[in-house]
């Protein structure tokens, strides 16, 4: 015949699992497995350097847990009977799992190793032959709560879940600090078997003041663990001495009286109080949800159904505010972006023209045409990707823009594809202006006629001086009168290239405007025709989802008040039902667990 307790606790895994609690359910089967272990293990809990470990070695008379002001335990040590002393370190699995791997140590070395531990470690195991151990007592000497190293209170609260009762240490120099009350609560939570231990009275010259405002601060705390006060120092030198009266004077005769008679002899008891706690604690996480589904469905769910179907109606209405916003604010800002994109394209185009003229007032054409035709090219390239790269940018600040009149918008708002990849293309080479040669015969032709000007005319003076009509006067004014009708000649041919090259580069930058200038305008286009398209689709989207919310919230108002009811009679049949459970916990706690707050 099982324990009346473990039929408590059967029946509350069976809730947790009707409730879909695996994990509540699967610690209550760990606690339950606890309950037929016959050996009881005493954690030894505290922040660091409390004298935990010394106490444990105080306790067992013999050094096997670590202990110095530069050494700290890294993970639990269990320490249990055995006929011949041994140790061992356990690794690769949790705490309440059967070890991976167990790595045999001499015991004298056992401290130094869990002090000075890395890696996967996860307990220390010692087996020594003890009277006290002998009946199945286990200790388990934990890790200080507080460690600035997670990982070590983590461990100190995992196998705190297996503790049948706990020894919360605290020196004698000062009174309870905050946290460690805190951290007495926190293990009552889990197990409410707790012996306070107040250690070091040996350099506590005031420690009995100590002691009494301890007492006093439990009282007032509620907590109704026994403390007592002890010396590890004064056990382990009357141990060695022989010494009854420093061992009595140790505190250490009332420790272990309280260990046998209260945890030893008493065994039932804390199996009982565990599982009340663990099964409370169950309980009321079970209770919780139940409880707020029933005030779910209380008489305010109308009221809040209504008040859904209300929200709806006002974010439809809002949205609809909204798209009328956003689409003027798409055509006016697409509207001054072509304007800005052409004067910007003009501006850059008048500034190249510019340099033209500059450059063939001086330059001759005929000289380096296909260097000037290269360089006006990458001009025109570079403005145009300038004024291209604008478009983007401007573009994306105004998607940006219009999407703020959205409760969701992405990223990838601007289309893919945007301008034909032979944008540049298409636009005409540039047409090569007709370049007059001045040759050698024309030099020639041009020299003889301006020199029969000159021959005649100075002839005909130097004739009237009785010299002949040819003479060296004649001939020379003939030879300057050529050389400045062929300078006279060139410098008319030059003018004329220039002027042929700056209506070529005209032309042709003109129709690069013509042309360029369409397709950004045919881009801008583009691109508000995409918004356009991508924020009316969002628009309906959304408007289609809070139509729908709202329908939904409508089906909810009338929602069929028959079915409201059977619903409201299942959660409160279930609720009866824990309550009944929890009113056993109760029972079994002796009426200690807190109460539910609610009535079957």
């Amino acid at each position: 015949m099982s324990a009346p307790w473990l039929d408590v606790l059967d029946d509350t895994i069976r809730a947790c699992a009707a409730h879909n609690r695996p994990d509540l359910a699967e610690r209550l089967r760990e606690k339950r497995a606890r309950q037929l272990d016959p050996k009881l293990r005493v954690l030894v809990v505290g922040e660091p350097k409390q004298g935990k470990s010394q106490l444990v070695n105080a306790l067992v008379n013999a050094p096997v847990c670590a202990v110095g002001d530069d050494v700290t335990s890294t993970v639990p040590t269990f320490v249990q009977h055995a006929e011949t002393p041994s140790a061992a370190l356990v690794r690769g699995a949790s705490v309440a799992n059967t070890p991976t791997e167990r790595i045999p140590v001499p015991i004298d070395q056992l401290a130094g190793q869990v002090s000075t531990c890395q890696g996967d470690l996860v307990r220390a195991e010692v087996g020594i032959p003890r009277a006290l151990l002998g009946s199945g007592l286990v200790l388990v000497d934990t890790p200080g709560v507080g460690d600035l190293r997670p990982a070590r209170t983590a461990g100190t609260f995992a196998v705190l879940l297996q503790a049948d009762a706990v020894l919360m240490v605290s020196d004698a120099t000062a009174e309870l600090a905050d946290s460690e009350l805190d951290l007495l609560r926190q293990v009552m939570a889990s197990c409410p078997n707790v012996v306070v231990v107040l250690t070091k009275i040996d350099i506590a010259p005031q420690w009995r003041r100590v002691v009494e405002r301890n007492r006093a601060r439990l009282a007032r705390a509620g907590v109704t663990a026994k403390l007592i006060p002890v010396s590890a120092a004064l056990r382990l030198r009357a141990a060695k001495t022989g010494d009854k009266a420093l061992n009595a004077e140790s505190g250490f005769p009332e420790l272990l009286g309280c260990l046998q008679q209260d945890i030893l002899a008493a065994a039932d008891v804390l199996a009982r109080r565990s599982v009340a706690v663990a099964a409370a604690s169950a309980v009321r996480q079970l209770v919780a949800p139940v409880r707020e589904e029933l005030s779910a469905r209380g008489s305010r769910r109308t009221a809040d159904t209504v008040a859904a179907l209300n929200e709806a109606q006002r974010r439809i209405d809002e949205l609809r505010r909204r798209s009328a916003r956003w689409q003027t604010v798409l055509a006016d800002e697409m509207a001054d972006l072509v304007s800005d994109i052409e004067h910007d394209l003009r501006d850059r185009t008048r500034r190249i023209l510019r340099e033209v003229e500059r450059t063939f007032e001086t330059a001759d054409p005929a000289l380096g045409w296909d260097e000037f035709e290269r360089w006006l090219e990458d001009n025109l390239t570079e403005a145009a990707a300038v004024n291209f790269a604008w478009l983007l940018d401007r573009s994306e600040w105004v998607a940006e823009k219009v999407a703020r009149s959205f409760p969701v918008a992405r990223d990838d708002l601007l289309p893919e594809s945007i301008f034909p990849d032979d944008v540049l293309d298409r636009v005409a080479p540039m047409d090569k202006p007709v370049i007059e040669k001045f040759g050698l015969a024309q030099k020639a032709f041009t020299g003889l006629k301006g020199s029969y000007g000159g021959v005649l005319m100075f002839g005909l003076v130097t004739s009237l001086a009785g010299m002949p009509l040819i003479n060296a006067v004649s001939l020379g004014a003939g030879a300057l009168f050529g050389g400045k009708s062929i300078l006279d000649e060139s410098d008319q041919r030059l003018r004329r290239r220039q002027a042929a090259a700056k209506a070529a580069a005209a032309r042709h930058v003109d129709d690069f405007f013509v042309k360029f200038g369409k397709d950004c305008r045919d881009a801008a286009r583009h691109i508000q025709r995409s918004l356009r398209n991508h924020f009316t689709t969002l628009a309906e989207e959304l408007q289609e989802t809070l139509l729908e919310s709202a329908r939904s919230a409508r089906r909810a108002v009338q929602d069929d008040t028959t079915e409201h009811e059977r619903r409201v009679r299942e959660a409160q049949r279930e609720l009866d039902r824990l309550v009944h459970l929890y009113q056993r916990v109760q029972a079994l706690a002796g009426g200690q667990a807190p109460p539910l707050g609610i009535s079957a």
